[in-house]
């Protein structure tokens, strides 16, 4: 019998269509029977905020600013022509029409077919956040070494 093959997806882009592609991948990846890690680091970690908007989470006046600003899942930008925020609601109005998985969607069936999702620990001290602040999807909160010994043998992309 041979081993299932690994995928793990470094997500350290907050860009609403680079999150979409690391989670197709990661969903698809499932799918064809991998076993898929996803490892959110820096703006990256928006995506896991439960706040999904704009909050003030943060332990001092820079990182809540900087959190303030990044928003959460509802506020990600377009990497291109983001169009002062409108694509992302164009580009999922364009995903319902022709029929395609959206950010939600894409979030709810990974959780359902098992990925597994940790955060950064360094990113979250840096930006002064807990582990409480973020969805309940995430396994743990790990530094680089733990996840580099989880995705021991896996393919690992960054996205």
């Amino acid at each position: 019998m041979t081993a299932k093959k690994k995928l793990s997806i470094v997500c350290f882009s907050g860009d609403y269509d680079k999150v979409i592609a690391a989670y197709t991948i990661a969903t698809g990846a499932m799918a064809t029977n991998r076993e898929v890690t996803m490892f959110f680091t820096f703006w990256g970690l928006n995506v896991l905020k439960k706040q999904q908007g704009r909050s003030w989470l943060g332990k001092d006046v820079l990182s809540r600013a900087f959190n303030f600003l990044m928003g959460g899942r509802n506020t990600l930008p377009l990497s291109r022509l983001n169009f002062g925020g409108i694509s992302p609601k164009l580009m999922q109005g364009m995903m319902k029409k022709n029929h395609v998985a959206t950010l939600p969607e894409l979030i709810e069936a990974a959780s359902a077919l098992g990925v597994r999702i940790y955060a950064c620990e360094m990113a979250m001290h840096i930006l002064g956040l807990r582990q409480e602040d973020l969805v309940d999807e995430v396994e743990d909160v790990v530094g680089v070494a733990t996840f580099l010994n989880e995705s021991e043998d896996a393919h690992i992309i960054f996205i």
